[in-house]
């Protein structure tokens, strides 16, 4: 007995001195905040760019303490003929290992796309230490500029591009996309990808000389890319992006701007709240066709002429016009992108194989063909809603007085 239980000790102490074997230290660790990924300055190869949080320059404080350089990332990049290799060259230059586990987001330039992201899909499916919601974009411009340009609300570069992607469901000005939704499409035998696409504009002031205006470069959102497979295959831009989010996401809010109901040559603002939108998939006579219906609230936000909710002619007038411009945009871009790019970004394939699992075992083959020329029958409805502030016409006190 007192064998055995002498043998229980020395199993579970074994056990505590194991317990802290694969321990990493954070102060031995390099961690990623961004990567953006470029070509090779020469052919064939690829550049990958590290963002690399510095803990002790991170604190928002102006000054650089001793032995410190006051910049909260270090961008360091490495070259290779893959992104294995080039990330291992990372290694030479970096006095800790680097480690992914807290990177937000991956910058693929659009030269790099348009050869094919599969090896990038790959390479970063396969690492243990990357997050599947880890967001992924393209951009017109140098990755390695994006994941090292500053903004003055965030300390850390990568951390301000993810912040971006917080109300993608509001501004609509791109798609919300993460490596599970990428690698999700890449595999399905239906969905093409969608990536969002950002870029660099001059939007920030200098405080130092303001009446210059905007000249420092900012990133913003600015659409999206359409892929084929694993090339980029088209752009589609901000403006042309509210209706197709519609068929992927949910919106939680859209702008319309259309001419007033009796003053043409003045514009009045809406905001859509409320949204439901539904897709149903039609197979008849051998033929695939889809019928898509939204319907709206919406809420006068700003008026260029007088309006009031309580005019029903000016209500209906209104809604009309909202329904008519909605269904001009987003009937635009389903033709551009089933004509142009034939690229079922719009998850159209997915929605009929719910409906008719048998019939599309013969039609996946050939989808991309179908989906180009399938129809859409988009119907929608838009209802007017106000708040208070809103009930009265906004008409100026000096044109009544005026009038009287």
């Amino acid at each position: 007995m007192k064998q055995t239980n002498l043998f229980i000790i020395i199993i579970f102490s074994s056990l505590l001195l194991t317990a802290c074997a694969g321990k990493r230290e954070i102060n031995d660790l390099a961690l990623v905040m961004g990567v953006g990924i470029d070509k090779g300055s020469k052919d064939g190869t690829i550049k990958v760019t590290a963002q690399v949080s510095r803990p002790g320059d991170a604190r928002g404080q102006t000054g650089a303490p001793t032995g410190q350089s006051g910049e909260t990332t270090w961008n360091v990049e490495g070259e290779g003929e893959s992104i294995f290799e080039a990330i291992r060259n990372l290694t030479a230059i970096s006095s800790r290992r680097v480690f992914w586990a807290h990177n937000f987001i991956i910058v693929i330039n659009e030269e790099v796309a348009k050869e094919g992201i599969g090896d990038i899909i790959d390479f970063f499916t396969r690492n243990p230490e990357l997050r599947m919601r880890t967001l992924i974009a393209l951009t017109p411009d140098k990755a390695s500029e994006i994941t090292a340009t500053i903004t003055s609300l965030e300390v850390i570069p990568g951390e301000a591009l993810s912040k971006l992607f917080r109300y993608t469901n509001i501004s609509t000005l791109a798609p919300h996309t993460e490596i599970k939704d990428l690698l999700a499409a890449y595999l399905s035998d239906s969905t093409e990808p969608i990536l969002a696409r950002i870029s660099l504009e001059e939007r920030k002031i200098d405080s130092l000389k303001p009446e210059e205006g905007a000249k420092l470069k900012q990133v913003e959102l600015s659409g999206a890319g359409v892929f084929n497979n694993d090339k980029l295959v088209g752009i589609l831009q901000a403006d042309e992006l509210q209706g197709v989010i519609l068929f992927r996401d949910k919106i939680d809010s859209g702008v319309v701007v259309v001419a007033c109901p009796k003053e043409p040559k003045s514009e009045i603002s809406v905001e859509l709240n409320k949204q439901k939108f539904d897709v149903d998939p039609i197979y008849k006579n051998n033929e695939v066709s889809f019928n898509a219906k939204l319907n709206a609230t919406v809420t006068v936000v700003e008026a260029g002429c007088p309006f009031s909710v309580s005019d029903k002619e000016l209500v209906e007038k209104l809604e009309k016009a909202v329904e008519a411009k909605l269904k001009e945009d987003i009937n635009k871009s389903i033709s551009k992108i089933q004509k142009e790019y034939k690229s079922d970004v719009l998850e159209l394939g997915k929605v009929f194989q719910n409906e008719y699992p048998y019939e599309w075992k013969t039609m996946k083959k050939d989808w991309a063909n179908i989906f180009s020329t399938a129809e859409v029958n988009l119907s929608i409805h838009a209802n007017v809603e106000s708040g208070s502030l809103l009930f009265q016409p906004t008409i100026s006190g000096k044109e009544e007085r005026k009038e009287k």
